[in-house]
């Protein structure tokens, strides 16, 4: 029991000695004493426990806590205003868009061969022609381009042009066809030059994807088969279709016509036609020819009810090159003349 307890010098002692730490953390705050020199008492509020007249400890001051104390209490009160302050919305980033400026969205080749082309002025079909062959910039072999403004609304299925047109020098380009037809139509395929031939097998990569031409041609009886492959013959325009004449029972025609320069043209969104007739190296007059047989075979797929200006306007143009206005009424009448 005498140990348990502590004598009045002791207690003298230990009051005396929280004292002067009191003292010394008013003073000097930034010195960080040892919880063991400020935790005097059993309770570690930082004052000694006084003993009462029986011996038993009393309780400390209210609001008496240590440094670490201290520390912790404001550190989670600074947590707490954090938590309650409203977080600021980041800040929006505004991309602007770069206006193109007319006088630099070329290339200097461009805005050079591009002075030889009178700002309005409408040219003849041989003068345009002439012209876009001059104003060509690329390296490569460009191809001769024909854009024809239609006055037919694309929306209406009656007013729908396409057709197709075998261009009498061709169009310059090598042509990959492929035959889906039976055993007994191949062979004919094969002899007029067809790239790929086949029936079950063809079919079967083409649902794969495996597109490797340019052309596809196929039989009457072939067209119940190739349903399973429109969602991926339709998107590339690749399907077979009678008006282009793609879908015949004459598939070594077909074949010949398109090794020999067979085009599919149709209008867009937009009502306009866009079809290459050649290529810069051709001859003048197999440009011009090409050209006005092109120009014939929209004349002659006009809707039956298209009413009003037909055809609105035309232009020549060579790849990456200016575009040349073409008189439509001399284009019209030079093609149709016999």
């Amino acid at each position: 029991m005498a140990k348990a307890k502590k004598t009045e010098e002791e207690i003298i002692e230990t009051e005396e000695l929280a004292e002067e730490l009191e003292e010394v953390r008013e003073t000097e705050p930034n010195i960080d004493l040892p919880d063991e020199a400020v935790n005097m008492n059993d309770t570690g509020e930082g004052e000694p426990n006084e003993i009462d007249e029986d011996g038993a400890p009393r309780p400390t001051k209210a609001g008496k806590r240590s440094a670490k104390a201290q520390r912790e209490a404001e550190e989670e009160e600074a947590r707490q205003e954090a938590k309650e302050q409203p977080k600021e919305a980041p800040a929006k980033v505004v991309h602007r868009r770069q206006e193109p400026n007319p006088l630099h969205q070329h290339g200097k080749k461009y805005r050079e061969v591009a002075k030889k082309v009178e700002p309005g002025k409408i040219y003849s079909l041989e003068e345009a022609l002439a012209l876009a062959v001059d104003t060509a910039t690329t390296k490569f072999d460009s191809s001769v381009e024909v854009h024809i403004g239609l006055g037919v609304d694309p929306r209406q299925a009656d007013q729908m042009v396409r057709a197709s047109v075998v261009l009498p020098h061709g169009t310059g380009r090598s042509i990959r066809v492929a035959v889906i037809a039976s055993e007994a139509k191949q062979a004919e395929a094969k002899a007029a030059g067809a790239d790929r031939i086949g029936e079950a097998d063809l079919l079967a990569e083409i649902e794969k994807g495996k597109l490797d031409f340019d052309l596809l041609i196929a039989t009457p009886d072939m067209m119940s088969k190739l349903g399973k492959a429109a969602k991926v013959l339709g998107p590339r325009g690749l399907m077979p279709n009678p008006k282009s004449g793609s879908v015949t029972p004459d598939v070594a025609t077909a074949v010949k016509q398109a090794k020999a320069g067979k085009v599919e043209f149709r209008i867009d969104k937009q009502a306009i036609v866009h079809q290459a007739v050649g290529k810069v190296s051709f001859k003048a007059d197999d440009l011009l020819n090409n050209t006005k047989t092109l120009i014939a075979a929209v004349m002659n797929a006009k809707p039956s009810t298209t009413k009003g200006t037909y055809v609105k306007s035309m232009a020549i143009a060579t790849t990456m090159g200016p575009g040349v206005k073409v008189d439509v009424t001399q284009a019209i009448a030079l093609s149709t003349k016999r």
